[in-house]
């Protein structure tokens, strides 16, 4: 079955979250997805107080940038926040925008390289693994948590080149594509990630999570929302996104998932009206409307 989820934008400021994360868990919405941009708010900070907040929903964050982080802090939180709410936590990593790692002195010299190392490194920490290794990104000293959780969660990779996805095939639990995604994007996607599975002597077909975001507006002024938030439209290339009603919506949502999403994440607009609002249209209207 396909999940489907909301980002709460972190354009909003954080004492927003609370409100949303509790009609997201009222609603019967699955997940709610976090994003970690730089400079407005905190992933681990923000997705620790919605899963407080919260009693079944699922939280994302989608994603951590690894420049900023060592890879046994990212352990760390990811394993307190398991253990605290076991089976609600999804961990997303990636590269980070470049120019946001420059300002703060963290550009990557491999951003691929580093995002391998850091992937390795904390999943095979979040299996209660003592890690050691001396890689050109990370290093590690016989490090294991001491509180590792019972059952690892999955740590997800966000990707955009092909380099990236196969990356994500080979060492991730599975991939964030962004709400530029089309669904032959999604197609080409998997193939370079069951490309990368391969090379890694990973069964090529195996499970594989692939969340999806799409651009979403609805309400009255919805598609002129939407348009402003894209931008110039390039005649050559699909456009993404869906402005519309739920039914709109959710014929949108079906066709990634056709294309291979197992979670598609509606993407409200930087200026929605109504972000409580949104979630219950996408619990209420949308959620019901899609296999």
């Amino acid at each position: 079955m396909t999940a489907l989820g909301v980002v709460f934008r972190p354009q909003l400021p954080p004492e927003r979250l609370r409100a949303m994360a509790r009609a997201a868990d009222a609603s019967g919405l699955e997940e709610l997805w976090l994003w970690e941009d730089c400079f407005l708010e905190s992933g681990i900070a923000s997705a620790s107080a919605a899963l407080a907040w919260t009693e079944r929903l699922r939280v994302g964050i989608g994603l951590l940038p690894v420049p900023l982080r060592n890879a046994a802090l990212t352990a760390m939180e990811a394993a307190t926040l398991e253990r605290l709410f076991p089976g609600r936590f999804v961990l997303g990593l990636g590269h980070g925008v470049q120019d946001w790692m420059g300002q703060v002195g963290a550009r990557a010299a491999s951003p691929v390289t580093l995002l391998r190392e850091h992937l390795t490194a904390v999943r095979a920490l979040l299996r209660g693994e003592r890690v050691t290794m001396a890689g050109r990104c990370v290093t590690l000293d016989g490090v294991a948590l001491d509180w590792p959780p019972a059952t690892a969660p999955e740590v997800l990779a966000g990707a955009i080149g092909p380099r990236s996805l196969r990356l994500t095939g080979e060492a991730a639990d599975g991939t964030i594509l962004d709400a530029r995604a089309t669904p032959d994007d999604v197609r080409a996607a998997r193939l370079l990630i069951a490309e990368g599975r391969a090379e890694a002597g990973r069964a090529p077909d195996g499970p594989h999570r692939m969340v999806v975001y799409l651009h979403t507006a609805t309400g009255p002024d919805a598609a002129a929302r939407l348009s402003a938030e894209l931008g110039p439209r390039d005649p050559a290339s699909p456009r993404p996104g869906i402005a519309g009603d739920a039914k709109a919506v959710a014929r949108a949502v079906q066709r990634l998932t056709e294309a291979g999403a197992d979670t598609v994440v509606l993407q409200p607009t930087a200026d929605e009206p109504d972000p409580e609002g949104f979630i219950r249209f996408a619990a209420d209207e949308v959620r019901p409307l899609i296999p």
